[in-house]
C-alpha cells in the first residue's frame, strides 16, 4: 500500500471507543464561518440594544407609579404632561358610588423638575444585559402641583360631605342561641375629614386614578371592631353572669336564667359590662303586677255556689320589689343558682296563690245578700244573716279583702268626735269586737238590731261594721285566729 493511499484512509478514520473524530479541513472552516457569523449578530444586537438605551428608559421604569417601560425622555415627559392635563381623581365611597375631581379644577400641573432626564441619564446603555435579571423595578418620582384652595373647594363641595351623615356603630356583646357573641360593627357615612384631606392629596400628587374611601380609612371608624379583645372580654363576662339562675313558686314555677339575665346586662362606652339595676326593676315589677293580689279584683265562688268577684281590700300578696331587685341583682354578680321566695312586703303574704289566695279558711261578707259564712279547712263551720252598713248616708260597708287585726272581748265602739261637744258622735259597748280594718271596720255582736239579713240593713244599717247576733258573734268569736282572711263583697 502507498503511503499516500495510507494518508487518506487514516484521515476519514471513525473514532470508536476512544478515537477521536477527526473533522476534514473543510468542515473546520464552515464551523469557523458560523462562529464568526453568530458572534457578529449577537455584537449587533448588543450594540443596538445598547443605542437604542441611550434615548429609552429599561425595562421596569415606573414613573408616579406608572409603567413608562421603553419610552423616551422627551416622549416621557408629555406623556406625564398629557396625563396630568386629562388627570380626574375618582373617589369610590363605601356603597360603589362615586364622585370624581378633575385635576383642572385644582389647578393641576407638573412640577419642573429634572429628575426624568436626570434618571435617564444615569442608565449605562452598555449594561443593559444587567436589566434582564435585576430584580425589582426604578422608581423614578415625579412632582406635580396644585391650588390648595381650589381642591379644599372641590372637597367642601362633594356630595358625600355635604350629605347627611350616619355614625359608625362599633362593635358589640349580642345575645344570640343562649350566649352572648361578638356582634360585628358597622360603618356608617360619617366622615373623617382629617383623613379625607390627607388621602385626597396624597392621591394627588401621585396622579393616582381611583380612591378607595373605604380602604384608606377616609370614614370615621368605630371605636370597637370583631377582633378588639375588650368585646370579647365583655362577652366572656356577660356569659358567666348569665350562669345564675333564681327559681320561684307563686303557684307556678318562675325561673330567671340566662335568657331573662342577658336583657338587664349592657356595656358603656368603654366595654365596661353593666347590670342594669333599672332593667332588673322593670322585671321585678312586672312580677309584681302578675303576682301581687292585694287590692286586686279576684274571683270566687260563695260556699251556696254563687259567682262572685272582690276588689280592694289589705289583704294579699305584695312584692318589696325595692328589696327582691336588690336581691336579684347580687345573686346575678355572685352568679348563684337558687330557689327562693321573694321578698315580701311586711304583713303583705296571704295564704295561697291564685285568685283565692285567702286559701281554705276565711270569713265570708255577701253584703247583697246579707250574709256571712266562716269556712274552716274549707267546711262550713257558721251560716249566719247580717245587717251591714246603712247604704244611704255614705255608711256602706267597704268591699274587700281583709284579715283579723284585732281579737277583743267588752269593746266600747267609739263614733267620731263632735267638734261640738267634744265628744264621740256615739259610744257602743260590744261583747265581741272582730276588727278588720284600722279604721274601724270589724265584726261584732249587735243586740239592739230588732233583725238580721234581708233588707233590714238599707235602713237600720251600721256606721260601716258587720252586725251579728250575740250568739253568732260568740261562736265565730271562739274560732277565730288573729290573721285569718275576711272577704266581704257585693
Amino acid at each position: 500500500m502507498s503511503r499516500g493511499r495510507y494518508y487518506r484512509k487514516k484521515q476519514k478514520r471513525i473514532q470508536v471507543g476512544h478515537e477521536k473524530i477527526i473533522p476534514e479541513p473543510g468542515m473546520r472552516k464552515t464551523i469557523g464561518i458560523a462562529a464568526g457569523i453568530i458572534t457578529g449578530v449577537l455584537l449587533l444586537v448588543y450594540l443596538g440594544t445598547a443605542f437604542f438605551f441611550t434615548a429609552h428608559f429599561y425595562p421596569g421604569t415606573v414613573v408616579n407609579g406608572r409603567e413608562l417601560s421603553l419610552k423616551g425622555p422627551e416622549e416621557t415627559e408629555n406623556y406625564l404632561r398629557e396625563l396630568v392635563e386629562k388627570y380626574q381623581l375618582s373617589l369610590v365611597e363605601k356603597d360603589g358610588s362615586s364622585e370624581q375631581i378633575r385635576g383642572s379644577d385644582i389647578g393641576l400641573k407638573i412640577q419642573e423638575s429634572p429628575a426624568v432626564k436626570e434618571a435617564f441619564w444615569k442608565q449605562k446603555p452598555f449594561l443593559w444585559p444587567y436589566t434582564l435579571f435585576r430584580a425589582g423595578s426604578i422608581h423614578i418620582p415625579v412632582e406635580v402641583v396644585y391650588d390648595e384652595d381650589r381642591l379644599a373647594e372641590q372637597i367642601a363641595s362633594l356630595q358625600i360631605v355635604r350629605q347627611e351623615q350616619t355614625a359608625p356603630v362599633s362593635a358589640t356583646p349580642e345575645y344570640s342561641g343562649g350566649e352572648f357573641i361578638v356582634k360585628r360593627e358597622e360603618y356608617g357615612t360619617a366622615l373623617d375629614m382629617d383623613a379625607l384631606n390627607a388621602r385626597i392629596k396624597e392621591a394627588v400628587l401621585g396622579v393616582e386614578d381611583q380612591l378607595d374611601l373605604l380602604q384608606s380609612g377616609c370614614y370615621q371608624k368605630p371605636s370597637y371592631t370583631f377582633d378588639s379583645p375588650e368585646v370579647q372580654k365583655a362577652c366572656d363576662q356577660m356569659n358567666r353572669f348569665c350562669t345564675a339562675e333564681v327559681s320561684y313558686n307563686l303557684g307556678e314555677r318562675v325561673v330567671v336564667d340566662g335568657s331573662i339575665i342577658s336583657q338587664w346586662l349592657t356595656v358603656d362606652d368603654t366595654m365596661n359590662v353593666i347590670l342594669d339595676e333599672n332593667k332588673v326593676k322593670e322585671w321585678v315589677s312586672e312580677l309584681a303586677e302578675k303576682y301581687n293580689t292585694a287590692g286586686t279584683t279576684r274571683s270566687l265562688t260563695t260556699p251556696d255556689g254563687k259567682a262572685a268577684t272582690v276588689s280592694g281590700g289589705t289583704y294579699g300578696w305584695k312584692l318589696d320589689e325595692e328589696a327582691e331587685a336588690a336581691a336579684l341583682m347580687e345573686i346575678v354578680r355572685n352568679r348563684e343558682r337558687t330557689e327562693r321566695e321573694p321578698v315580701w312586703l311586711e304583713g303583705q303574704t296571704a295564704a295561697a296563690h291564685g285568685a283565692q289566695d285567702w286559701g281554705d279558711t276565711y270569713l265570708e261578707v255577701d253584703i247583697t245578700r246579707q250574709r256571712m259564712w266562716y269556712v274552716e279547712d274549707g267546711q262550713v263551720r257558721l251560716d249566719a244573716p247580717v245587717v251591714t252598713g246603712r247604704p244611704s248616708d255614705g255608711r256602706e260597708t267597704p268591699e274587700g279583702v281583709y284579715s283579723i287585726l284585732e281579737l277583743k272581748k267588752d269593746k266600747v265602739l267609739r263614733g267620731s268626735v263632735n267638734p261640738a261637744t267634744g265628744r264621740p258622735s256615739y259610744e257602743q259597748p260590744v261583747s265581741y269586737w272582730m276588727r278588720i280594718t284600722w279604721t274601724g271596720i270589724g265584726f261584732h255582736d249587735a243586740t239592739w238590731q230588732e233583725r238580721f239579713g234581708g233588707d233590714w240593713y238599707k235602713s237600720h244599717g251600721s256606721h260601716g261594721c258587720i252586725n251579728m247576733r250575740l250568739s253568732d258573734a260568740r261562736t265565730l268569736y271562739e274560732m277565730l285566729d288573729y290573721g285569718t282572711p275576711a272577704v266581704v263583697h257585693y
